[in-house]
C-alpha cells in the first residue's frame, strides 16, 4: 500500500527557537530507531524538510551573524556537508526511480512466467542496493559536539538526514530479500495464486517507493533552499 505524505510542521511562530528544532531532530532520530517501516521513513523525509525550514531561519536571525573568523570556517565547513548531502538526495532520487522500473519489469517478467527474466531483475535490483549503499559508506555521518551551536545543529540535521536515508535503503534490500525464495518456488513451481499474490506485493513496494522517491525530492528542495 501507498503511504500518504504527511508535511509535519513545526511551530509557526516569527521566530522558531533553536531549541524546538533540536527537538524534533531527536523525536525524528527516535522515531526511526523505534519503528524502521517506509511509512516511517516517507514520514522522517517530510519532516526533516520542515525541519531545514527551521533550521534556515535560525541562522539567518541576526543574532547569529556575529560569529568569530574559527566559527565562520566551521559554519562554512558544515555547509560543504550539506552540499554533500544534496548530491546524496539527488543520487537516492535516481535510485528511486531505478528501482521503480525493475519492481515494474519484474511483475511483466512474472505474468510471462518468465522465470529466468525474473531471477536476472531480482539481481538487478540486489545489486543496486548494493549500489547505493557504497554511497553512505563514502559519506561523513557523525555529528560534531564542537563548534558554535548553529554548527551543531547544522550537523546534527546532516547526521539525521543520512541515517534516514541509509535505513531507507537497508529497508528496501530487505524488502526484496523477503520475496527473493518465494517469487522463485511459489510463482513457477505451484498454482497460478502464488503469482498474483506476489504481483500485489511487488505493486505496493512500487508504490512505496514511489512514496520515498516523492519524500526525497521534498528534502531535496528544502536543501536547494537552504543557505
Amino acid at each position: 500500500m501507498a503511504f500518504p505524505l504527511r508535511s509535519i510542521s513545526l511551530p509557526s511562530r516569527p521566530h522558531i527557537s533553536q531549541a524546538e528544532v533540536e527537538q524534533e531532530l531527536l523525536s525524528l532520530e527516535a522515531s526511526i530507531s523505534s519503528s524502521i517501516t517506509i511509512g516511517t521513513m516517507c514520514e522522517g523525509l517530510m519532516r526533516l524538510g520542515n525541519i531545514y525550514n527551521g533550521v534556515e531561519e535560525i541562522i539567518g536571525l541576526p543574532s547569529n551573524q556575529v560569529c568569530s573568523a574559527q566559527e565562520r570556517k566551521m559554519l562554512d565547513g558544515e555547509m560543504e556537508g550539506s552540499l554533500e548531502l544534496l548530491d546524496l538526495c539527488s543520487t537516492m532520487q535516481e535510485i528511486f526511480v531505478e528501482m521503480k522500473t525493475i519492481i515494474q519489469e519484474l511483475q511483466v517478467a512474472l505474468r510471462k512466467g518468465a522465470e529466468a527474466a525474473s531471477q536476472a531483475k531480482i539481481q538487478s535490483y540486489t545489486l543496486l542496493t548494493k549500489k547505493a549503499k557504497k554511497h553512505f559508506k563514502k559519506t561523513a555521518k557523525k555529528a560534531t559536539s564542537e563548534g558554535c551551536s548553529m554548527v551543531m545543529l547544522l550537523s546534527k540535521a546532516r547526521e539525521v538526514s543520512i541515517s534516514l536515508l541509509e535505513s531507507t535503503v537497508l529497508l528496501l534490500s530487505k524488502q526484496i530479500e523477503m520475496r527473493k525464495q518465494s517469487l522463485i518456488s511459489k510463482a513457477f513451481h505451484k498454482t497460478k495464486k502464488p503469482v498474483v499474490c506476489e504481483e500485489e506485493q511487488l505493486q505496493e513496494l512500487e508504490c512505496s517507493i514511489a512514496d520515498l522517491e516523492n519524500g526525497a525530492g521534498h528534502l531535496f528542495r528544502k536543501l536547494v533552499k537552504h543557505p
